[in-house]
């Protein structure tokens, strides 16, 4: 019990240095929890953004479907999609933990209005679950609305724009249909979008999924894939194996049901950025602790006679070097702390209110909710905490060993 106690009494004897490693210490943290933060809730929104668009935390499609999901097969489509969401949202074990869950048509067509056309993508579903998923009832210009009844769609400006279109004009579209006829269907244009981003507005078109089962033939309650929306999308690989076995016990077989993360290059990007963050969180909390060195290597020097007094009565070498190793801990652990609770406080204030990132991310391929929030985790604070630490604990190892190998009578006779 005496190293604890006779290190934090050390740091009492040179109030200014301890103020000064502390305050570095805690400058350092307080900067690793708010880029945790920040890049936490980055990297979370930009997992949202991109699931609610493409594939959802949890993806079920056909069998079919998944070996050709490149060429977006309307032949493979889930005959009875309805019975197959109804059976995730009771799935045991994911009480509380799915956001929606959602029934979605992605398919190519041709649009045309007179003599002009243009190939596109269109994009189906109910309308209200897409609110909260595509968001394009957020970019409809003034002058149109959002998808309220069948035989409604809206598109993007520039494709309007080619096609010579505007509200309340007539769009027709031709599409190959699941029984591998033509689909045809005329739209009313309700609305017209503009998100920033060129991939949707030149070439995406809505329609309600209604509307897209009887163009392609899908049948009353067929889709080509459900997309589980979860609370968490860190649960997602738990909650894929879940949607599974609930599947299987209600006899639903030819489905395949995968996490996000199984789906693409997309989640190897996110978890390399991740590992990437954290070098840098390691390298900036060395930066702040490694005037802890410098101050452990004056302190050493200045209480050489000290330490040679100590080592002459008795006091053995690994001894003094868990002393000086305690009091660089000891700064690291009080200066980590700060850090921390400071960090969590930005953190929990930035939230609620969050960082408005519209202008950089309008060159994104895909719609984003643009406000990011930060996330204000008590695990990563101390997971942080225990990172200062260590990081001050190693930073004075070297004068902790200078300290343990003088030679005590050296160390009387040159203080």
């Amino acid at each position: 019990m005496r190293i604890p106690t006779m290190a934090f009494r050390n740091l009492g004897r040179n109030k200014r240095r301890s103020a000064l490693a502390l305050g570095s210490v805690a400058i350092s943290i307080f900067l690793v929890m708010i880029m945790n933060g920040l890049i936490a809730g980055f990297l979370g929104s930009i997992v949202k953004n991109y699931t609610k668009n493409e594939t959802g935390h949890v993806n079920v499609v056909t069998e079919g479907y998944r070996e050709r999901e490149r060429f977006m097969p309307v032949d493979e489509a889930i005959a009875d999609s309805r019975a197959v969401a109804e059976a995730i949202r009771a799935a045991p074990g994911l009480e509380g933990r799915v956001k929606s869950v959602a029934e979605r048509v992605r398919f190519g067509v041709v649009l045309s209005s007179g003599a002009r056309s243009k190939a596109a993508l269109g994009i189906a579903g109910d309308p209200e679950a897409e609110r909260a998923l595509l968001m394009l009832d957020r970019s409809v210009l003034p002058g149109g609305s959002y998808l309220s009844k069948p035989g409604e769609a809206i598109l993007g400006e520039r494709l309007a724009r080619d096609l010579g279109l505007g509200v309340g004009d007539a769009l027709k579209v031709v599409t190959q249909r699941a029984d591998y006829g033509l689909g045809f269907k005329r739209f009313r244009v309700a609305g017209v979008f503009r998100t920033g981003v060129n991939s949707m507005d030149e070439a995406v078109f809505q329609v309600g999924i209604a509307d897209a089962r009887e163009l392609l033939a899908l049948g009353e309650n067929g889709s080509q894939q459900i997309l589980v929306m979860l609370k968490d999308y860190r649960e997602s690989d738990r909650a894929a194996a879940l949607v599974r076995e609930a599947l299987a016990a209600g006899g639903l077989a030819g489905l395949d049901a995968r996490s996000w993360t199984a789906l693409g290059d997309f989640p190897r990007l996110i978890e390399m950025a991740n590992s990437v963050y954290v070098w840098m969180y390691v390298v900036v909390a060395f930066l702040g602790a490694f005037i802890i060195t410098n101050i452990m290597m004056m302190v050493v020097l200045e209480r050489r006679r000290e330490i040679g007094i100590l080592k002459s009565m008795g006091m053995p070498a690994r001894e003094v070097l868990w002393l000086f190793l305690a009091e660089g801990g000891a700064l690291g652990a009080l200066g980590s702390a700060i850090g921390v609770g400071l960090g969590l406080t930005f953190n929990l204030v930035f939230s609620r209110v969050g960082f408005d990132f519209t202008r950089a991310m309008a060159g994104f391929d895909w719609p984003m909710d643009n406000v990011v929030y930060t996330t204000a985790d008590p695990l990563a604070g101390l997971a942080v905490f225990a990172l200062g630490v260590a990081v001050s604990a190693v930073v004075s190892v070297l004068p902790a060993r200078g300290a343990a190998r003088m030679n005590p009578i050296d160390s009387i006779r040159s203080a």
